[in-house]
């Protein structure tokens, strides 16, 4: 119930977040979606997970620069259990980040080779999960971004500082020597990402993800060194609205593909590394 009440005000506050952007914008794209796989990983567990995730996602943009936020609520079948309970645990995860664009602070974007314009991105993480390690993910980002010039879509890479606080409730995360809260040393995260549109003879099609390398981040909970963690999560999609009723940018399906390498920072143990493939959809308004 508590897990249930805190998705709600998350998701709440989430879509009051997005109306309020969305007034503001010059541009601005939300969606609804849905993705499920049945190779999802978590550490220290040597089972395969289902996984069905619901995710909310906003991007826009403004005189300055431009917002994005996704939410996901991930609920995993009973191999990945929640505490005291033997069906799935309910995880939630929002990311937001924002752009301050140069070129639009200065009328005149810095742009060189195939780059269009250099921006300045700040966000932040946040999760919780109702598993018995019940992690309380709080990530802070800032870095530069170069947005790259393509003729259709768009890629950003972004080099950015980063600071994370988390939480374990495993009673071994509070023996001698361990922790149950932790803040790791500030490390960085090389990102990328992209959404390209194209067509294959009369099928409009949309190739779209982000990739993720985060450098070691010193001891976890149990004084061990973390390693560099990557995460690839992406998808290929069919614009079905635009084949079916003629109404493009609406209804999107198509199969996608996670790379998890050293999850969390883990190592040396089962579930640290994932390779799942997924079928997602998407709803676009």
């Amino acid at each position: 119930m508590m897990q249930s009440s805190c998705n709600g005000v998350v998701i709440g506050t989430v879509l009051t977040l997005a109306t309020s952007l969305a007034h503001a914008a010059t541009w601005s794209d939300t969606a609804i979606g849905y993705r499920f796989g049945t190779q999802f990983t978590e550490p220290s567990n040597p089972e395969e997970i289902d996984k069905h995730t619901l995710s909310l996602t906003h991007a826009s943009g403004y005189a300055y620069g431009q917002n994005f936020f996704n939410l996901d609520i991930l609920q995993s079948n009973d191999s990945d259990p929640a505490h005291g309970s033997d069906s799935g645990a309910t995880e939630a995860y929002l990311t937001y980040r924002h752009q301050l664009h140069y070129g639009k602070l200065s009328d005149e974007p810095l742009a060189f080779g195939p780059i269009s314009d250099i921006a300045l991105t700040g966000g932040f993480d946040l999760n919780t999960k109702n598993t018995a390690f019940a992690p309380r993910k709080r990530q802070v980002v800032l870095g530069p971004t170069l947005k790259f010039d393509l003729s259709r879509g768009f890629l950003d890479v972004s080099l950015l500082y980063s600071r994370e606080w988390n939480h374990c409730g495993l009673d071994a995360c509070g023996a001698p020597g361990n922790r149950n809260s932790i803040s790791f040393d500030p490390y960085y995260q090389l990102s990328v990402a992209w959404g390209v549109p194209f067509d294959v003879g009369a099928l409009p099609l949309k190739f779209q993800g982000f990739y993720n390398y985060n450098s070691e981040k010193g001891k976890d909970y149990f004084n061990v060194e973390t390693k560099p963690e990557q995460l690839m999560r992406t998808s290929l999609m069919l614009d079905v609205g635009k084949l079916a009723w003629g109404e493009g940018d609406n209804l999107w399906a198509g199969v996608g593909y996670e790379y998890w390498r050293n999850k969390f920072g883990n190592h040396d143990k089962p579930g640290v590394d994932t390779d799942a493939l997924t079928f997602n959809l998407e709803w676009h308004f």
